[in-house]
């Protein structure tokens, strides 16, 4: 018999719902983008996020239950994001989850928004399971972390400051690119040239996990000030495609001194930033060329959703990682913590 699982996903800007049939397969999944609301503010507004993800949650549920032929009657459990992520707008998917759950006595599970960027992989690559390596890129995190089974998430490096996908932001809101500033970066470079421009690659020292583009993102932005300053023309192209391609660098180098560390074979990206087709290419090289399986969720599950949310759902469940009614929104939680405990039954 299948197990059906709902997911909410409102971490940021995307209010999401999903069903899931026995954790890998999609039946549905709906989301509601707040992008062009936020676009005239160059970035997302914690408050306005949320005002939205009042107004969609209800209406955008109820879709993915129609999408698939099914009703809250038929669900086996509820996963909802419960950080990290912004507080206002998780705190109404966790009230909303909360709420559905008390009311038709539906099992409710916590997720935590990075594991189930890892987990989209699994709805792509139905074949795939751990252990594997996955790099996680997203607007506020650069994570590898070392996927040894379903439960287990060892972090072997991550930013200390800027994420990459808030470098791609900044740089393109510079250059005069409205928000979301990744998508834009990505196709001057397709026109530029990426060896114009010799832009720092920062940790690069073997043995070294950790990612800092900080000072890149401050290399980018006095090269732009400079040529401004003298009244030179600047390259949009060129800026693009060195900017993008010292920051794949870094992500593709550490990636592979990880694999052969760890003697793992199997890489996959997730993420926001993993729709990035600079880095998909460049990873995909070094993995052929080092003998590497490579994986990724694909652009529609490559950016927030509730499917991937509910993947992750449904083997917390197998886990019998269930939360009760004090589940609340954590605006910053570790990958692979086991602060859902507090939360649990029993």
């Amino acid at each position: 018999m299948s197990i059906y699982t709902l997911a909410i996903e409102t971490s940021c800007d995307e209010t999401s719902a999903a069903v899931l049939q026995d954790g890998r397969t999609v039946v549905s999944n709906v989301i509601s983008s707040q992008v062009p609301i936020h676009r005239k503010f160059g970035g997302v507004v914690p408050e306005v996020a949320s005002r939205h993800h009042i107004e969609q949650i209800m209406p955008v549920i109820d879709q993915a239950l129609v999408d698939a032929n099914l009703t809250l009657d038929d669900m086996d459990h509820i996963g909802v994001t419960y950080g990290p992520g912004l507080v206002g707008a998780l705190l109404v998917g966790v009230s909303a989850a909360k709420a559905l759950s008390f009311a038709k006595d539906i099992p409710l599970i916590g997720v935590h928004h990075m594991e189930g960027h890892i987990f989209a992989n699994f709805l792509l690559h139905p074949e795939l399971e751990p252990p594997f390596l996955c790099l996680v890129v997203s607007g506020g995190h650069t994570i590898i972390v070392h996927v040894t089974d379903y439960e287990s998430f060892q972090v072997l490096g991550q930013t200390r400051d800027d994420a990459a996908g808030e470098a791609f932001d900044k740089i393109a809101r510079v250059l005069g690119y409205p928000y979301p500033g990744g998508p834009h970066i990505d196709a001057l470079a397709k026109e530029g040239n990426p060896d114009a421009i010799e832009f720092p690659r920062p940790l690069l020292e073997k043995g070294n996990f950790d990612f800092s583009f900080s000072g890149l993102k401050s290399s980018v932005l006095n090269y732009i000030n400079g040529k401004q300053q003298k009244g030179e023309s600047i390259c949009h192209e060129d800026v693009a495609a060195s900017f993008q391609k010292a920051i794949t660098d870094v992500l593709v180098d550490k990636m592979k001194e990880a694999a052969h560390t760890l003697g793992e074979t199997k890489i996959a990206l997730a993420g926001g930033v993993s729709a990035n087709s600079g880095l998909q290419r460049d990873l995909q090289a070094m993995c052929e060329a080092e003998g590497l399986t490579y994986l990724t969720a694909g652009s529609m599950l490559a950016t927030d959703n509730a499917a991937m949310i509910g993947c992750r759902a449904y083997y917390m469940a197998q886990a019998g990682k269930f939360s009760n009614y004090t589940l609340n929104a954590k605006p910053s939680i570790p990958l692979g913590s086991d602060l859902w405990k507090g939360n649990q039954h029993g």
